[in-house]
């Protein structure tokens, strides 16, 4: 055989190799091919092509095994299973900058499945050769590693530390300040999954100067870009006064406030979850977004959409009003109560309507003139509806019959407890009662129109066991009134008369 032969030989090995990992990863890019893949047994076969003399074959089959161990845990432990992960860490230190994004891809792919096969990475080194690799050159490598560490991160706190302890949140801040808008995007990304754990992780990032640059880019077009970037703040501020605090005085209010208008509904969510995570530490938290206008800008952003994207805005005017007096009157003028009724009317899923009654309560329980304001808006049939409601969620239940004791404890505005006469049960009823016998014996007008109203009437028909409160509250009522007009009113009292009448002899 000659030279020139031998040559072609390897030259058809190599071509015969090239040509089987470039088919298995545009199979692998496919969903219905990964069975057929897996019962080949195709891991195996691409595990020694990662150590193949030709470059470009090396890294067409870390690609291929990213795409495979992507799309399921079963094939991610089957990468680990093969051993593979030890020899990727290896050559990421050594090879070219497409290998290095084919490896990192793999990391990722294994690691975002399970918090066990994350530690399988970490474990074999590869949390310090991607932190590595954020001190490369190239920003596609930057953002793999990036990437990679952010799915490692996102599991647990202690997987979390890890990636700290590597060293890789100062390199993270740095990818912030590169031009690529797709390596801050991930950067940002991946400090959000490092900051959501934990004060500790999140003080580790705000301790390198993070809240400052992150703060920047509130304003930055990029949508996906923002989106990352408000949920970082809101993963460090959720976490304790202090980096609450710190986040505020970075002065990202109330320019941030302007994104509740973003075309992109996940910024607006992400800006309004803000909101949320800093006004429920304190009233002077709360205090500085309502100064800033960001309880009117909140209402209109709920006008404006649907769902769970409804969620923290919702839960952001609770959280304000359950603070004090003046904060939940702020949430009322600022139209927050007609808002949350309608997210009551409109929205299906029990958890929302949980916690919409939840801030309906937070609003309500403070005075006669919160209370009054809750009752006007017809919540309170509403709230007994979903607490009596036997398709209702047990928190459903719970919070609406919480909101509802506590709001009726404090309302004195009888036309809006009348109609609960006729519906609540007697745990409920007691409550209703009470405000009545407390405002009856002080308002006369008030005692004619519960007799014109039937009031009286419904009154007089409610069995309650003799000594129980329930009982001293009607007899509470029935004392602010003439004995003959309640007796006229008693169940029975008609068939008396009649009887009386038939047995009355005319003079």
């Amino acid at each position: 055989m000659s030279q020139r032969q031998i040559i072609q030989v390897f030259e058809q090995y190599q071509k015969s190799r090239m040509q089987f990992v470039q088919s298995v990863a545009d199979l692998a890019a496919r969903t219905q091919n990964i069975e057929v893949l897996q019962n080949a047994g195709v891991i195996s076969m691409l595990r020694p092509l990662l150590l193949d003399a030709v470059p470009s074959i090396q890294h067409t089959a870390a690609l291929a095994l990213g795409r495979l161990a992507d799309h399921s845990d079963d094939l991610a432990e089957a990468v680990v299973k093969e051993d593979i992960l030890p020899q990727l860490v290896h050559s990421l230190a050594s090879q070219n900058r497409f290998y290095k994004k084919a490896a990192a891809f793999v990391l990722r792919a294994v690691a975002k499945h399970s918090p066990e096969l994350s530690q399988a990475v970490v474990a074999c080194g590869g949390v310090d050769a991607l932190v590595l690799c954020l001190e490369e050159f190239d920003p596609g490598v930057k953002e793999a590693a990036a990437w990679a560490l952010g799915y490692i991160a996102r599991h647990s706190a202690s997987l979390s530390q890890s990636v700290v302890d590597a060293g890789a949140v100062p390199l993270l801040v740095l990818c912030l300040l590169e031009p690529e808008m797709a390596l801050k995007r991930i950067a940002a990304s991946t400090l959000s999954d490092i900051a959501k754990h934990t004060p500790e992780l999140a003080q580790t990032i705000v301790d390198t100067g993070a809240i400052a640059h992150l703060a920047q880019m509130i304003l930055n077009p990029d949508a996906k870009l923002k989106r990352q970037v408000f949920s970082a703040l809101s993963q460090i501020s959720k976490h304790s006064v202090s980096l609450a605090e710190m986040v505020i005085e970075a002065e990202i209010f109330p320019a941030a406030l302007a994104c509740l208008r973003d075309p992109d509904e996940y910024v607006r969510k992400n800006v309004t979850t803000l909101i949320r995570e800093v006004v429920k530490h304190t009233p002077e938290l709360s205090q500085v977004i309502v100064n800033c206008g960001g309880l009117a800008a909140v209402v209109d952003y709920l006008g404006n959409c649907h769902g769970n994207l409804r969620l923290p805005g919702i839960m952001m005017l609770g959280y304000v009003a359950a603070h004090s007096e003046n904060l939940a009157m702020a949430v009322i003028l600022s139209k927050g109560v007609p808002q949350l009724s309608l997210c009551l009317t409109e929205e299906t899923e029990d958890h929302i309507k949980a916690a919409t009654v939840w801030s309906i309560g937070q609003i309500g329980h403070h005075t006669p003139e919160h209370a009054k304001a809750v009752a006007t808006a017809a919540l309170l049939p509403k709230l007994l509806y979903l607490y009596m409601e036997a398709s209702s969620s047990e928190d459903l239940q719970t919070k609406s019959k919480k909101a509802l004791k506590s709001i009726l404890q404090k309302c004195t505005y009888l036309p809006a407890l009348e109609p609960l006469l006729y519906e609540a049960p007697s745990n409920i009823l007691k409550h209703v009662l009470c405000q009545f016998s407390k405002v009856l014996p002080h308002d006369s007008k008030a005692r004619r129109i519960f007799v014109t109203s039937g009031g009286l009437k419904k009154v007089q028909e409610i069995e309650a066991e003799s000594g129980s409160p329930l009982q001293e509250y009607i007899n509470t009522i029935n004392s602010c009134f003439p004995e003959e007009i309640v007796r006229y009113y008693s169940p029975g009292y008609s068939e008396v008369l009649l009887e009386r009448l038939e047995n009355y002899q005319p003079a």
